[in-house]
């Protein structure tokens, strides 16, 4: 870190504070050249993660698009908004943590929907029924009919 006083690049540090985010680190730095002090922050670098939609347009990724989404579906339900930030928290890492710069909008998808599966049923076919976007009757009831048996297998 170069001093702004007189440029010298070695400094040592005096105090180190998480800021109230918890996601900056304050440091009290003092120049070994001048003496003087100044303040430095460090923060992570976070890459840009792009949404390929079935389209083949491209977003930028936004968690607030999931939470809408998982709030949308788990209308008139009883769960907590814990657990839907939980959630919506839980594929975010998950997105970052691939490492990649681009996921489709259908792995994200299938993200939340594994999420509400465990979360409430009915939320997580009311998402299915728009995700997967069902044309009649009959595909809906498919989709429940294997819900039924994977509880089934489970029992």
């Amino acid at each position: 870190m170069r001093c702004m006083y007189c440029n010298c690049v070695e400094s040592k540090v005096i105090d180190s504070r998480s800021t109230d985010d918890d996601r900056t680190i304050r440091r009290r730095r003092e120049c070994i050249g001048c003496g003087k002090r100044f303040t430095t922050y460090e923060t992570i670098e976070v890459n840009p993660i792009l949404v390929v939609k079935s389209d083949g347009n491209r977003q930028a990724y936004d968690i607030g698009k999931i939470k809408r989404g998982i709030i949308k579906s788990c209308e008139k339900r009883p769960v907590p908004i814990e657990k839907i930030d939980e959630l919506a928290e839980e594929i975010t890492k998950k997105v970052y943590n691939s490492m990649e710069q681009e996921i489709s909008s259908k792995e994200i998808g299938e993200m939340v929907m594994e999420g509400l599966k465990e979360l409430d049923e009915v939320a997580y076919v009311r998402y299915a029924s728009v995700y997967r976007s069902f044309k009649d009757i009959s595909s809906f009831m498919s989709e429940l009919q294997r819900m039924m048996e994977k509880k089934d297998d489970e029992k």
